[in-house]
């Protein structure tokens, strides 16, 4: 069922579990983690990018087969537009009827992007439409920033107060598209963060994160989970294993399917650890 993300991340922050969130690249992500989702009985959201636009020329056609997927579920699902940069962007997703955006300003300077992100919540708001939003760039986005950037917890507070956002994306440690799990958060800062910000908080770049280190995130107030980079790998790596495995193959649906079935699996297991905090 499509629902709104502002509502199922209060329920897992009042719960202290967390929410998985995993990246719409084709049309088969969406249908393989909302069976993910469905096996583990628990809500997700499908995350489209920007840059997931950009290679598919227009959200339309990866958007509205999306929409199309969620509202068949059988469990909670949002479909959400990840890092968006363009106002206009924004706009059509909302016109096709995305339950979520995050407006991602964070490049901008700081008082241009608290009054742009709020311009953009007064419009959904209106719509009935989460935002989420990012204070300053989380490590790792075009070599801006690196793992040891973090967000202080004032700051924090006053942009939710400022811009009206109902979810944070705040920097603790983690780094966008990392490969290997050995990010180091912190869980202090976490906490201090949770108690000063009054809304769930997003971890970006949790693929670098070990579920050691994403259950202790979760116990100490992060909410919403996004995860691409890992569950690509998982992706891709079968994908390499079958076609070394069978060099004749040319069926498409041969190769995507194992390889869907190896990320679905990984994404069901992470939405039960999200699920114990």
């Amino acid at each position: 069922m499509l629902t709104d993300l502002a509502s199922i991340a209060r329920t897992c922050q009042n719960e202290r579990t967390g929410l998985g969130a995993f990246n719409v690249i084709h049309l088969e992500n969406a249908t393989m983690f909302i069976d993910a989702a469905t096996r583990a009985g628990r809500p997700v959201v499908l995350q489209i990018s920007e840059n997931a636009v950009k290679y598919h020329g227009s959200l339309a056609p990866i958007g509205t087969g999306t929409l199309v997927a969620a509202r068949a579920a059988r469990v909670p699902v949002v479909v959400h537009l990840d890092h968006a940069e363009s106002v206009d962007l924004v706009h059509e997703a909302v016109e096709l009827g995305f339950t979520s955006v995050m407006y991602d300003g964070s490049k901008l300077p700081d008082d241009v992007n608290r009054a742009t992100t709020a311009e953009v919540v007064d419009f959904c708001h209106a719509a009935g439409v989460t935002v989420e939003a990012e204070l300053g760039e989380v490590g790792g986005k075009n070599g801006v920033h690196d793992p040891s950037v973090r967000t202080d917890p004032g700051d924090a507070a006053a942009f939710v107060g400022d811009t009206g956002v109902d979810l944070l994306a705040v920097a603790v440690g983690s780094s966008h598209a990392m490969v290997t799990r050995t990010a180091a958060l912190d869980t202090d800062l976490i906490r201090a963060i949770a108690a000063a910000a009054p809304v769930p908080l997003v971890l970006h770049g949790s693929s670098g994160v070990s579920d050691a280190g994403m259950s202790a995130a979760i116990g100490a107030g992060m909410v919403k989970i996004n995860v691409s980079t890992h569950l690509n790998r998982i992706f891709t790596g079968s994908v390499r294993e079958t076609l070394a495995a069978n060099p004749d193959l040319v069926d498409s649906r041969k190769w995507f399917k194992p390889a869907g079935e190896k990320a679905g699996a990984e994404a069901e297991r992470l939405l039960r650890l999200y699920a114990h905090g």
